[in-house]
């Protein structure tokens, strides 16, 4: 196949939701379709033993969420789709804001009886921010929930998006019948029996066809009818062009637990999503269809087999191919390297692979030269933006509970900083260590990872920030940069690239900061111009 073909079949796309909408059995409702797993082990039923394909670390099997962004690829009808799921949970969305800069398309998911959630709210931002397409899933069909018009208008007014259905339930909840899809002009039955394999729909060109009321009953016809003339009455019809410029969002209603209404998203999905887009690199925008590879890495993951000490560095591909033991530019480092067992991911299992195209998400080994960020080249000079740090929301002191194995605990915080887990800032008076997360859960898992990966023990203390600032002095050698670090000594400290940070108990410091010491600005992120 020709390079261009290549990038002609892929599709690279992320799922976001609110936790609990149902990201995890969407993927995995899809990887049966792609024919990746042959059936789907429900995310929550502790009946089918086997556990979500996708979330593979202990805390997530306990908690039924997940943790870390995986990476899924899988064929359906001669499309290679490369999935990226984001964590659900509100306390991981660093890791989704920086996953969101890796898709070139997003589908949202949204929980039929819980409407547009706060967390959704913040991703689906993120993405109008960039443009990026997106694709509305309505979940959970089978259970009682909110009007579907009612939904459509939330959808627009909470997430400011101007939606067109793609397809339309009929009844819902214990009357839920089955699906019209708009798209195809077809009708799903739905039995309500099938939660782990494939079923099957029935044509239907007309709905005004007799034999529609024989099917579904002469009231659910009707009502059929009402609103599907309600529909096309009020809702703009559906444009490609518009939808991949971000200004038409189509919306899919189904049930992912019992696999209804995936595989009509799947295949509207493929025909309509847009393939690996260009991508604007601080030098200049770069085109997928160029024959030079490019990539950066939008995320790291520390011992993905437990066996192994390794960390896999995640390039997503943004142009040219990328090949197994060819010498690239680590634009960074200024140095040449080379990869000698690139992985391609299907969930754990990892395979090597020759050759990769634009879209294309690879797994590097790394032993701890890549950090978020870093951009892969054949030579030329580029960076890609838009991978920025936060400042966290809270913050404890990190303390070493077992003094034998400091070692392990410096080398378990260092490796965990570098996945973006969390970030670590040392105080510059007494070198003290502090950890700084989006959201409370992540101290938990950074205490039961350290111990269970690096064998280190830690306890936490509370201290007392709001926020981290990054300070850009005018001029690091006037008088009032001195002035500043003299008087605030006690609360700078350095992040993990050795930036400058002050640590500001109240906003109310920050403010009285900003108008003593005018020169010196404070920042929330730690990328600025």
């Amino acid at each position: 196949m020709s390079f261009l073909k290549e990038i002609q079949r892929r599709r690279t796309f992320g799922i976001i939701s609110h936790p609990d909408a149902g990201k995890t059995t969407l993927t995995e409702k899809l990887l049966l379709f792609g024919g990746a797993i042959q059936e789907a082990g429900a995310v929550k039923s502790n009946k089918i033993k086997k556990g979500a394909t996708s979330d593979f670390m202990e805390i997530e099997r306990q908690r039924g969420i997940s943790v870390a962004t995986s990476v899924l690829a899988f064929i359906y009808k001669n499309k290679k789709i490369n999935i990226l799921d984001t964590p659900g949970h509100k306390d991981f969305a660093e890791d989704t804001f920086r996953t969101l800069t890796a898709v070139d398309s997003v589908i949202v998911v949204i929980d039929v009886a819980k409407g547009v959630e706060p967390q959704t709210e913040k991703l689906v931002e993120v993405c109008r921010m960039r443009n990026i397409p997106m694709l509305v899933f309505i979940n959970k069909l089978d259970r009682e929930g909110k009007d579907a018009f009612d939904l459509l208008d939330e959808v627009e007014q909470k997430l400011g998006l101007r939606v067109t259905p793609m397809s339309f339930p009929i009844g819902m909840g214990y009357d839920f019948k089955g699906i019209y899809n708009i798209w195809e002009k077809k009708i799903n039955l739905f039995s309500g029996d099938h939660k782990t394999t494939i079923s099957k729909g029935v044509q239907f060109d007309d709905v005004a066809n007799p034999e529609l009321d024989k099917i579904v009953g002469e009231s659910a016809a009707n009502t059929l009818r009402e609103e599907l003339e309600l529909v096309y009455e009020v809702y703009p019809e559906f444009n490609q062009q518009e939808y991949l410029e971000g200004k038409l969002q189509p919306v899919f209603f189904g049930s992912a637990l019992n696999n209804f209404g995936v595989k009509e998203l799947l295949d509207a999905f493929i025909e309509i999503a847009p393939q690996p887009q260009p991508k604007k690199a601080e030098e200049r925008l770069v085109d997928s269809k160029e024959e030079k590879l490019t990539g950066f890495v939008f995320k790291i993951h520390a011992n993905m087999d437990p066996k192994h000490r390794d960390r896999l560095a995640f390039v997503k591909i943004v142009s040219g191919t990328f090949k197994r033991n060819a010498p690239y530019l680590h634009v960074r480092n200024g140095k040449k390297v080379k990869f000698s067992s690139p992985n391609a991911f299907f969930a754990e299992k990892k395979e090597i692979i020759d050759e990769s195209y634009p879209g294309d998400i690879v797994g590097l080994h790394d032993t701890g030269n890549f950090k978020i960020g870093d951009t892969l080249t054949e030579g030329e000079i580029l960076n890609f933006k838009g991978i920025p740090s936060f400042s966290p929301e809270h913050f404890r002191y990190v303390n070493n509970a077992d003094p034998l194995k400091a070692k392990q605990l410096y080398k378990g915080l260092d490796q965990l900083m570098d996945e973006g887990v969390a970030q670590l800032f040392t105080m510059d008076m007494n070198g003290r260590k502090i950890i700084g997360t989006v959201g409370a859960l992540q101290y938990e898992v950074i205490q039961y990872r350290l111990e269970h990966e690096y064998g280190a023990k830690c306890t936490y203390e509370n201290i007392s920030v709001h926020k981290a600032c990054w300070v850009q002095p005018e001029d690091s050698k006037n008088e009032e940069f001195k002035e500043f670090k003299r008087v605030k000594q006690r609360y700078l400290a350095k992040d993990k690239q050795g930036k400058l940070v002050f640590l500001a108990d109240s906003a109310f410091t920050i403010q009285m900061t900003q108008s003593k010491y005018p020169s010196v600005k404070l920042h929330f992120t730690s990328e600025f111009e």
